[in-house]
């Protein structure tokens, strides 16, 4: 690894003045993906900004509006809030089924939204592929078992991320702080798709943070769901999942959110099933033809087809066990 500064700011805005500043700077909450990075040689840094030092990033706060999240809450304290639990349950879940309990009780809410893909291409140090600035995806032509077929080119990663998935479905937002101020901005448009930027993730810029993860209160009478489907037992990632939020009304779907993971280089937003399934009664066609409109436009790679027919199971399942119906 190369040798880098460890700073400890004082608050937020000493953390973001150093991030700002010029040069390498990186930024390292519970550095469970960036310090892996590091070691291997996928990113360097002349000074590491420790945010753990700055008091007030790791609170969990609920009110009548909803629930407010510092990014430096642990992936484990959001399993196991009770209030999580209750009203959030996808969150909860998504949270629950990260890496191995060391893992959730190292990792942060933040740093789980913004980690790098996992695309072995990215993390081998001889590619130098596109999202490093070179001009080739390897996946394209290569094994991509594990890559996008919905939203892909001129990259096809896939967005790791299994809380982004559960927020998203909430219609969660982000507050983003910088030197020249905060603004807050909704998942949907947190994310970017490689063919508007195929070096980043997101919309972040150097030296801005995320400060606040904000869950509004659910419907009353919904429910949700986080589902996820993986090929090891335990400590994997998502081959597909499916974060769901739905309010019934009667036997029909009165509102409804779908988002996938594992399917794009975002969370992905089914809003042509959801269009499908609301106002109708949940049946198995509806929920067929919901599946259908998810994924029309799913443009697999040689080895990954078997994505869209998991993706398809994984929404049935996770509409089910948020509506509470059986069909």
């Amino acid at each position: 690894m190369k040798a880098f500064a460890y700073y400890n700011p004082k608050d937020i805005d000493d953390a973001l003045s150093v991030l700002g500043g010029g040069g390498e700077n990186l930024a390292i909450a519970g550095g469970t993906d960036l310090l892996g990075e590091m070691k291997c040689g996928y990113v360097s840094a002349e000074r590491v900004v420790n945010l753990k030092a700055v008091k007030g990033l790791n609170r969990i706060r609920s009110g009548g509006g909803g629930l407010r999240l510092g990014p430096l809450v642990k992936l484990g304290a959001i399993a196991t809030d009770k209030k999580i639990r209750g009203e959030y349950a996808a969150l909860a879940q998504s949270a629950e089924s990260v890496g191995s309990p060391q893992l959730r009780n190292m990792g942060t809410l933040g740093g789980n939204i913004c980690q790098r893909p996992r695309c072995w291409y990215y993390r081998g140090e001889e590619y130098n592929c596109i999202r490093k600035g070179g001009g080739t995806c390897f996946a394209v032509s290569g094994r991509n078992k594990y890559h996008c077929v919905i939203g892909g080119g001129p990259c096809f990663i896939v967005h790791p991320s299994d809380v982004a998935v559960a927020l998203r479905a909430l219609d969660a937002s982000v507050t983003i702080q910088g030197k020249k101020g905060s603004r807050d901005v909704k998942l949907d448009d947190f994310f970017v798709l490689p063919e508007v930027d195929s070096m980043a993730e997101n919309i972040l810029k150097p030296g801005e943070l995320i400060t606040e993860v904000k869950v509004p209160r659910p419907v009353a009478g919904s429910g949700s769901c986080y589902i996820k489907f993986k090929e090891r037992g335990s400590r994997d990632f998502a081959l597909v999942s499916a974060g769901v939020v739905l309010a019934m009304n009667g036997d029909a779907c009165a509102r409804v959110s779908i988002v996938l993971g594992g399917v794009s280089p975002v969370p992905f937003r089914a809003e042509a099933a959801e269009a499908e399934l609301t106002g109708k009664r949940l049946s198995a066609a509806s929920l067929k033809a919901a599946c259908d409109a998810a994924l029309a436009d799913a443009e697999p790679l040689e080895e990954n087809a078997y994505k869209i027919d998991l993706a398809a199971t994984m929404i049935k399942r996770a509409v089910l066990r948020a509506s509470g119906v059986d069909i």
